[in-house]
C-alpha cells in the first residue's frame, strides 16, 4: 500500500505562486495541491485543488513576480480567498486522503520543495493554524529526483527527458505546475520501483 512506500507518509504535491522569494515578507498569491493515488501498485496523478489567495495584510507583492507569473490581482474572475480559508479546506482534503491510505502524516512533494514548504509553514504560523498535516521539515523534491533520473534539474527539461508534455505558456500557474510535478514524481518513483 501507499503507506508502506514512504514510512506512512502521504505524498502530496504542492505548488505556490508568491509575491517574491522571502517567505517572511512576500505574500502567497496561489496555492495548489495535487493528490497522488495508487492503482495496482503504481502511483498515479490524482485530483488537483487550487485557490487564488488574497495577499496577506502587510506582506509584499513585487511587480517582478506579477510579471513572471502573469497573475492579475484585480482580475474580476480571480475569486481569491484568504490564506486561512484555503489552508483549512486543503488540509481537510489531505486529512481525508491520509485516512484513506492509513498514513500518519503528509509529506510535501515539490519542485524546489523547501521553497514551497517555507512559505506554507509561515502561512500556518501567521494564521495560527494548530495542526498541519505536513511534516514540518522533510520533503520529497523533484529537482533531486529529476537529477537522479534524467541528469536534469529544470522542470521543463526533466519533462522533456521523460516524454511528459510541458507547456511553457501554462507554466507558473500553481495548478499547472503541481500537476506536472505530480506526473514527474509518479514517473520517477514508478520507474525506480520496477
Amino acid at each position: 500500500m501507499l503507506k508502506d512506500r514512504f514510512r506512512k507518509y502521504l505524498p502530496v504535491v504542492v505548488d505556490l505562486e508568491t509575491g517574491g522569494f522571502n517567505s517572511k515578507e512576500n505574500a502567497i498569491l496561489e496555492i495548489a495541491i495535487t493528490l497522488i493515488e495508487e492503482i495496482d501498485e503504481l502511483l498515479v496523478v490524482g485530483d488537483t485543488h487550487r485557490y487564488h489567495i488574497e495577499p496577506y495584510e502587510d506582506l509584499i507583492v513585487e511587480d517582478e513576480s506579477l510579471e513572471f507569473t502573469k497573475i492579475k490581482l484585480d482580475h474580476p474572475l480571480r475569486n481569491a480567498v484568504s490564506e486561512k480559508d484555503a489552508l483549512k479546506e486543503l488540509f481537510t482534503i489531505i486529512n481525508k486522503e491520509k485516512t484513506k491510505y492509513e498514513c500518519s502524516r503528509a509529506i510535501l512533494v515539490g519542485h524546489n520543495a523547501h521553497f514551497d514548504l517555507s512559505f506554507l509553514n509561515e502561512a500556518i504560523t501567521r494564521n495560527n493554524i494548530k495542526r498541519s498535516p505536513f511534516h514540518p521539515f522533510s520533503v520529497l523534491d523533484t529537482v533531486s529526483l529529476g537529477a537522479l533520473a534524467t541528469q536534469q534539474t529544470v522542470l521543463a527539461r526533466i519533462c522533456d527527458s521523460l516524454s511528459i508534455d510541458y507547456d511553457s505558456n501554462e507554466a507558473h500557474s500553481a495548478a499547472y505546475d503541481s500537476k506536472v510535478t505530480a506526473k514527474v514524481f509518479c514517473r520517477v518513483i514508478n520507474d525506480l520501483s520496477n
